[in-house]
């Protein structure tokens, strides 16, 4: 029983884990260029860690590395193109009470963004974001 219960904790623990080689995702009508500036000029990087986007150290919000890789987008919803667009969009229509911000950000912005971060193939892997602080995990950084 013992051995049955570790294999299907193996697999769920397999499950979990992020693809490590996903290629870059094209998005239909976005500029990554464009969208690299709309990040910096909305503020996303006061709340996240957006590789390539100036100042963008925020530790609020999870790290936006490796955003390719992702499976869900706040929790739930299907990391998809079009779900990151609704998701920039209408923060609160997908998750309720949620601390991410409307900020008037139009589909065309939406489509930028998303296509600077679904084409970044960050090459450190930061993991998920850390329930603790990076100081309690890491004393005397």
């Amino acid at each position: 029983m013992r051995k049955v219960l570790l294999l299907i904790a193996a697999l769920l623990l397999a499950g979990c884990m992020e693809s490590p080689q996903a290629p870059p995702v094209m998005v239909p009508g976005g500029d990554p260029q464009r969208g690299r500036v709309a990040l910096q000029s909305f503020g996303c990087g006061s709340c996240h860690q957006i590789p390539g986007v100036p100042q963008a150290v925020g530790l609020t919000g999870p790290p936006l590395t490796n955003w390719n890789h992702r499976t869900y987008i706040a929790g739930s919803l299907l990391n998809t193109p079009p779900n990151f667009v609704r998701w920039v969009m209408f923060p609160d229509s997908i998750e309720p009470g949620t601390a991410m911000p409307t900020l008037g950000v139009t589909p065309q912005v939406a489509r930028d963004m998303a296509a600077y971060l679904y084409m970044r193939t960050d090459a450190e892997r930061t993991g998920p974001p850390h329930l603790l602080p990076v100081r309690w995990l890491h004393p005397g950084e």
